[in-house]
């Protein structure tokens, strides 16, 4: 905050705040021809901090960010996907900062859908080893009033 300040209102948008510390990806192309994907210099004590945070949260157990960080692991690589999720973190500070809303982690857990394939995919898996699997999923608890 000392950096920002405590409404960020210097910055109009999360963008301009990721291009400001240099977390934002930077690409020079030509004529379809990648040179460089070098991020922004950017302000140094913010970047550091970031890179710090993001480290932290790929790490931290219960959140959304190591699944984040593991999606992006393959296409961007081990260098690469700790800034994105620092560029993340970024966004989502202005975000905190700018109009005032309260973090709410959703947690590690992944959608219905998702949730469903997996299991039909585990499923799958041991009728190919010989077992005979039905996938019956739980019923929600009911409060009783």
């Amino acid at each position: 905050m000392a950096e920002v300040g405590v409404q960020a209102s210097t910055f109009p948008s999360a963008g301009h705040l990721a291009s400001w510390v240099g977390t934002c990806p930077w690409q020079e192309e030509s004529a379809e021809e990648n040179y460089s994907r070098r991020s922004a210099k950017g302000n140094k004590y913010m970047r550091r901090v970031l890179a710090e945070v993001a480290q932290a949260a790929v790490t931290a157990k219960g959140s959304h960010f190591p699944v984040a960080f593991l999606r992006l692991l393959p296409g961007l690589g081990y260098k690469q996907a700790p800034w994105a999720i620092a560029h993340r973190l970024c966004r989502m500070a202005w975000k905190i900062l700018h109009d005032g809303v309260r973090y709410v982690e959703q947690g590690a857990s992944r959608d219905p859908k998702a949730r469903k394939q997996r299991a039909q995919a585990l499923a799958r898996a041991l009728r190919k080893l010989g077992y005979d699997v039905q996938i019956t999923p739980k019923e929600p608890a009911t409060v009783q009033v």
